[in-house]
């Protein structure tokens, strides 16, 4: 057993399937078959069952699986801790951001962080909160952007806190009203957020504490895209305000939902206990200094 072949384990877990996870990794189907195989011959157990919807793990590829991304992400932290001591001259930073809301949070941080550190390389990965959670804990990445509540695993700083509001087409009757409540919204159809996106999780657990689950027409990553399926009649869209007002346009109507406890609490979150390197630490730092006078 060793870590090339854990690697290999938790991408075809990730990515559901071997050629995917080929994919990802830059090796053919065939090795990436070899080495599970492997893994499982020198662990005596199935991890693994394979079938035309694709695989899934078994019991005992559950427990591995779950110990493979605790010994990567040590490895990685590991690996920073050495990449330490050439201080801020030279290095990388692996940041996890949130596809819904980075460009307005995270842009400007960037630039300043270029200036200000020019040796050191940032590399982005985009996903949507959930799903860069579980690539913090496997050590892909140092600091990942998510939504409050986080994992007691994490520890994090805040962002921006943004209240959540609705957007309906103008003909929409509800489109006249002051505010909304989410019991308002029981019987209009909901445009949501892909797998993987936290927001989606808070909408949908909110909805039914009140009593219902809301009717999805569509899912869609991409802000705008979400409006404009509003404008075309789709259903309602729930966004954070910052997001949605610097995307009005005269088809969609904004309006305040009266929902304290779905507020979008932005945070920077990173493994709670593990290693921050000095890269990390400063970018921390210009994210707090942007953000308290931005």
């Amino acid at each position: 057993m060793d870590i090339r072949q854990l690697r290999m384990l938790v991408e075809v877990v990730r990515h559901g399937g071997f050629s995917a996870a080929a994919d990802a990794v830059f090796a053919t189907q065939p090795t990436i078959s070899k080495a599970i195989q492997q893994l499982e011959h020198d662990l005596g157990e199935v991890l693994l069952e394979r079938s035309r919807a694709g695989v899934r793990l078994t019991p005992a590829g559950q427990i591995v699986y779950r110990r493979a991304l605790s010994l990567l992400g040590e490895r990685e932290h590991m690996l920073r801790e050495l990449q330490e001591l050439r201080g801020l001259q030279r290095g990388q930073l692996h940041l996890g951001l949130a596809s819904l809301g980075s460009d307005m949070l995270f842009a400007p941080v960037f630039a300043r962080f270029r200036q200000r550190y020019p040796q050191i390389e940032l590399h982005v990965l985009e996903r949507g909160s959930e799903a860069l959670e579980e690539s913090l804990r496997a050590g892909e990445i140092e600091l990942a952007a998510s939504l409050l509540p986080v994992a007691d695993d994490l520890q994090w700083q805040a962002v921006r806190t943004e209240p959540l509001v609705a957007l309906l087409p103008t003909s929409h009757p509800l489109a006249q009203r002051a505010d909304l409540q989410l019991q308002d919204l029981a019987e209009v159809p909901f445009v949501l957020f892909e797998k993987g996106f936290m927001l989606n999780r808070h909408i949908i657990q909110a909805c039914q504490a009140r009593g219902f689950s809301p009717r999805e027409v569509t899912r869609s990553g991409q802000p705008d895209f979400i409006v404009a399926l509003v404008a075309a009649g789709m259903g309602v869209a729930l966004l954070p305000r910052m997001i949605a007002t610097a995307r009005q346009r005269t088809d969609v109507v904004i309006v305040p939902l009266h929902e304290p406890q779905l507020d979008w609490r932005m945070v920077l979150a990173w493994r709670r206990g593990g290693y921050l390197s000095a890269a990390a630490h400063a970018w921390l730092q210009l994210v707090a200094e942007h953000h308290a006078h931005g």
